[in-house]
């Protein structure tokens, strides 16, 4: 593999960071702004020179355009923004809170839109490069108990379906990573919403007491490996043409593949209704 130059945002736990752990032990270059910088000072003793961090909460959007200029003029050229931070919450949505709801549009959906705003300039500026975005089969599929999780990703989805238009003039090439249920800490971090009676008995209350009777250990069985998933999604930053979407995990391509012929079977059963509201002349 040639060498290049990544930005990872999430690269402390997770994909995120088995994507680092990948790169770095490939040789490559890593940028990886996160909250806790300290959380990979390890990392940073085992692979020296080839590790560049900073503290970064992603949902302060000043800070966040200051650390990805200070990324590019510290590694010179960055050749794929990885966009990995986000986190999932849980409650029907009359049980989320406002601050659930705010959070959960600030971290998975307005992030990353400033995150590729404040790259773009660079990557133009060098000629091009990749964005990869964590999505999930969540993106595609919807659970009763996600809603604000789904709304997140489906927009974060509608906004760079639109960008990859705009900016493949430039050599720019996006990436949308949908990956199925894999082997992380995704449960633990879960924000789950105070439960409200009136549900208790739906398919909220139900998934509510799998949560809770799986002590946040959500992914703890789950077909998706890490390591597999992470080799994947730097392989399709090699790829050519620019895999739009990627699907990682049996269980998302089935799922995903169950809900989009769904979808496609209702809208040609309405194709007659559709065209009855034209214009006869």
């Amino acid at each position: 593999m040639a060498t290049s130059s990544w930005f990872v945002t999430g690269a402390s736990a997770g994909i995120g960071r088995a994507v680092t752990e990948l790169l770095l032990a490939r040789g490559q270059r890593v940028a990886a702004p996160v909250r806790q910088p300290e959380r990979l000072a390890k990392l940073s003793q085992t692979h020296p020179g080839l590790l560049w961090t900073t503290e970064l909460d992603v949902c302060d959007t000043p800070r966040l355009r200051k650390v990805v200029d200070e990324a590019f003029d510290v590694l010179g050229r960055i050749d794929v923004i990885f966009s990995n931070a986000g986190r999932g919450a849980f409650g029907a949505a009359e049980e989320l809170s406002d601050e659930a709801i705010d959070e959960q549009i600030a971290l998975n959906m307005t992030a990353p839109i400033h995150l590729l705003r404040a790259a773009l300039p660079h990557l133009r500026g060098q000629g091009g490069g990749r964005f990869i975005q964590t999505s999930t089969m969540g993106a595609q599929i919807s659970t009763p108990g996600g809603s604000m999780y789904h709304a997140s990703k489906w927009g974060v989805e509608g906004f760079l379906e639109s960008v990859i238009g705009e900016v493949a003039p430039f050599g720019i090439g996006i990436t949308m990573v949908e990956p199925g249920n894999v082997r992380t800490g995704f449960g633990s971090a879960l924000s789950i919403a105070d439960g409200l009676e009136a549900y208790a008995a739906t398919p909220v209350g139900q998934m509510r007491q799998y949560i809770e009777n799986s002590g946040g250990n959500l992914t703890g069985s789950a077909l998706g490996d890490p390591v597999k998933v992470a080799a994947a999604i730097i392989e399709a930053a090699a790829t050519t043409p620019v895999p739009r979407r990627l699907a990682l995990g049996s269980d998302a391509y089935e799922a995903m593949r169950g809900a989009l012929a769904a979808r496609l079977s209702e809208l040609d059963a309405g194709k007659g209704l559709a065209s009855s509201t034209d214009f006869t002349d």
